[in-house]
């Protein structure tokens, strides 16, 4: 039987032995993890030390802060995971990752987002990388490392062979990366899941996604793909559904909050009619219309019986292409989340929507929208679901332990850690 560690022990060892200060949240964390039954068990922590947290007081981590606590986690075969988000992390805090990371052989999910990671500090976590065998899960987002930080990570994924999911979306990078990790991406073949969204992009021909579509020709492996804020057009849409039609492995795609209308959707429409892997959608955000809603909601009745998820989200769809996308619904069993908030709800699309949650056909839990009555007409009202709400946040409340809430972590299992 594995012996329990003290953790916070040896933390008020490491500061004085150091010279450091305690810090309250990271003392707090590790007094917790020492009572968990679990920690003795072979599944392993994770200790969740974010700056942002909303139920207790919070002293954000430095990198004096995180040196102290590598040097008590170096050696501790139970922290699994290491959650460090929107604290105060710089490059100098980002050369004590790295050593950990060589050092360490348990961490399997590390969480930097938003912190203040620059440039020299991505070229230590990606070399760390190299040579470690245990990361499966990296989140970087948020941190302004820059095209040529990037480049850094797009070296590193043809080497290692471990990690599993990578997130860099917000992180301030260009062309040059993202051309450089669809490459890397076309020969690894073991991260199932990237985020790339936000890139800084001054081109209007669409050249990364030309790339990152001859890449989903290729690659076998990758089942979740965030493109966000890419400005794509119809184009790009063209380019990426020609290259998924010879693809059988990606299942999450992500195309939120581009230029996508009506003429860019006849290509995802067709798509869907032929592809049996696609399972979630993320459309929020573009302008697909009537006409957009129309060509989907066809595809859905009569070919495919595959995707689970739709967010068409603020894509100024009004009554006529609401109530197609219900339709659809009624013939169409697979399809069980649809997100539809933002768009002009008309009488006949909330009594559409309504109908569907009364007869037991749409979950209340998985849409965003809740039909109410007043003055004799039936409205719709605003639910706090999505396909990823807590990507950025965790509530005030605390975590979120529905998982229909957020329907990529239903059903796409990638997305946990």
């Amino acid at each position: 039987m594995a012996v329990h560690p003290d953790l916070h022990r040896s933390y008020v060892r490491a500061c004085q032995s150091l010279g450091r200060p305690k810090n309250p949240s990271i003392a707090r964390v590790l007094r917790e993890a020492d009572k968990n039954d679990k920690i003795g068990c072979a599944k392993g922590i994770t200790l969740k030390i974010a700056g942002n947290n909303h139920l207790e007081p919070v002293q954000r981590v430095a990198d004096d802060d995180l040196q102290v606590l590598v040097s008590v986690l170096c050696n501790t075969v139970f922290v699994t995971g290491l959650d460090l988000r929107y604290n105060t992390l710089t490059d100098a805090g980002a050369k004590h990752v790295a050593t950990f990371l060589q050092e360490n052989s348990t961490l399997r999910y590390l969480n930097l987002m938003f912190n203040d990671i620059g440039t020299s500090g991505a070229e230590l976590i990606a070399r760390a990388l190299h040579r470690n065998e245990t990361l499966a899960y990296l989140r970087m987002t948020g941190n302004k490392i820059g095209n040529k930080g990037g480049m850094f990570f797009a070296s590193m994924l043809q080497i290692n062979s471990t990690l599993e999911k990578l997130d860099l979306g917000d992180c301030d990078m260009g062309m040059q990366y993202l051309i450089a990790t669809a490459t890397a991406l076309t020969r690894n073949k073991s991260v199932k899941a990237i985020n790339l969204n936000r890139p800084l992009l001054y081109s209007q021909e669409e050249e990364t996604t030309v790339h990152i579509a001859l890449m989903l020709k290729k690659n076998s492996s990758l089942v979740e793909l965030h493109l966000c804020k890419h400005e794509m057009k119809n184009l790009g849409v063209e380019r990426l559904c020609e290259a998924l039609y010879e693809n059988s492995s990606l299942r999450y795609l992500d195309l939120s909050c581009n230029k996508i209308t009506r003429d860019g959707i006849k290509f995802l429409a067709e798509l869907l009619k032929r592809n049996q892997t696609l399972e979630i959608l993320d459309l929020n955000a573009n302008r697909i219309e009537d006409d957009g809603a129309i060509y989907l909601s066809e595809a859905l009745v009569l070919n495919n019986r595959t995707l689970q998820a739709l967010s068409v989200v603020s894509n100024n769809i009004s009554g006529k292409g609401l109530a197609a996308l219900a339709g659809a619904m009624k013939t169409n069993m697979e399809l069980s989340y649809i997100y539809i908030w933002g768009n002009k709800f008309d009488e006949a699309a909330c009594i559409a929507f309504s109908e569907l949650i009364e007869t037991g056909r749409l979950k209340p839990s998985r849409t965003d929208v809740e039909p109410y009555e007043a003055d004799g007409q039936v409205h719709l009202a605003e639910l706090s679901h999505g396909l990823k709400k807590h990507y950025y946040w965790t509530p005030s409340c605390g975590e979120v332990l529905n998982k229909e809430a957020n329907a990529s972590l239903a059903i796409a299992t990638v997305s946990e850690h």
